[in-house]
């Protein structure tokens, strides 16, 4: 089993447990290599980032925890960059590139809040058309490289959070096939890993891993690579069924490419 996970957040942003908290739970699950990514900060909405301060807190708390815990686990310290964020990533070890949001004309839309958050923007402006919706989030997530130059993509996916059973949309309709091939055909040529993320799984939303089977499929086909993370967000979700999503990936030849 995988006992690495870079996909961490803490109470610096939206999660539940303090650093130093998370890094004893790794320690306790034998894990090898722990890599912390809380959210960058985004001008526009606070609530679930960190502040300016609190990067700079943040960014000293991981470093000290990677001095005092060395003889006992590699601690990394990344970010996770929201592709509208606008700080610097060059001082971290790795950046996980994501799209939380897209922006409609003056709004930035929340992509992972709430269902209605999404069915409001669909209706206020295209008249309900979720797939309008679906096409530009992943043309938003085709230049998440581009933008926050990261190392990992973050949850492909993710705008289908709350889609479980079709709830929101068909997932075969062919406007939203289109679009998430567009962007993994524009996102293969950086070379950068998709993750297998499962973070919704642990949250409930969802009973598989971002990104769905179809579409780790054709990013294998594409040449795609993979890394599997929990995005957790408390310390007892660290590489949450990480033995499960393996066997998933196994199962369509992923792990390892």
């Amino acid at each position: 089993m995988i006992l690495c996970d870079l996909h961490v957040h803490t109470n610096y942003s939206d999660g539940k447990n303090s650093p130093e908290e998370v890094v004893k739970s790794a320690i306790e699950k034998g894990m090898t290599c722990l890599g912390f990514s809380d959210h960058s900060y985004t001008f526009f909405d606070e609530v679930y980032c960190m502040t300016k301060a609190d990067t700079e807190n943040y960014y000293d708390e991981i470093s000290a925890l990677k001095e005092k815990y060395k003889d006992k686990i590699k601690i990394l310290c990344g970010i996770e960059q929201d592709i509208f964020a606008t700080e610097p990533t060059d001082r971290y070890d790795y950046v996980i590139g994501s799209v939380h949001y897209m922006k409609i004309e003056d709004e930035y839309v929340p992509v992972d809040e709430t269902p209605q958050k999404l069915t409001d923007a669909a209706d206020k402006y295209f008249g309900g058309d979720i797939y309008k919706l679906t096409e530009i989030y992943f043309d938003t997530v085709a230049q998440v490289i581009e933008k926050t130059d990261a190392d990992i993509i973050g949850h492909f996916d993710l705008i289908s959070k709350f889609n479980e059973g079709g709830k929101m949309f068909d997932e075969s309709h062919c406007r939203y096939v289109s679009a998430w091939k567009n962007a993994v055909d524009r996102l293969i040529p950086s070379g950068k890993p998709f993750e297998i993320n499962t973070g919704a799984i642990s949250r409930g939303y969802r009973t598989d891993p971002y990104p769905s089977k179809e579409m780790a499929e054709y990013i294998r086909d594409k040449g795609g690579k993979f890394i599997l993370s929990s995005d957790s967000h408390s310390a007892d979700t660290l590489c949450f069924v990480f033995d499960r999503a393996e066997s998933i990936a196994e199962e369509i030849e992923i792990i390892n490419r």
